[in-house]
């Protein structure tokens, strides 16, 4: 399984390096107030990529810290509700 795994590493791996040699012409980005970005397109995509994931992941941290305050006061309440230990009866002899 471990060697599978190496395997399909190593397949994207290639491809995306094929992917980011084969992309290496300038091109430029023009935002607004004349300001220009020029890069190799693999730069641009690699940027704009990491750009979108941060986002991505920001997004989650609200959902995230609010699970957790949610799950901390469950565990309160589980805590506060729980029945005393009952005492083990005496063996018999």
């Amino acid at each position: 399984m471990t060697a599978l795994t190496w395997a399909v590493r190593l397949i994207i791996f290639s491809f995306l390096l094929l992917f980011a040699l084969r992309n290496t012409q300038p091109a430029m980005l023009r935002f607004i107030l004349d300001y220009a970005w020029e890069a190799p397109l693999v730069i641009i995509l690699l940027a704009f990529f990491c750009g979108g994931a941060i986002l991505g992941a920001l997004s989650l941290v609200g959902v995230i810290y609010r699970q957790r305050r949610e799950i901390a006061r469950l565990k309160r309440q589980a805590a506060k509700s729980a029945l005393p230990p009952t005492p083990e009866p005496p063996p018999l002899a």
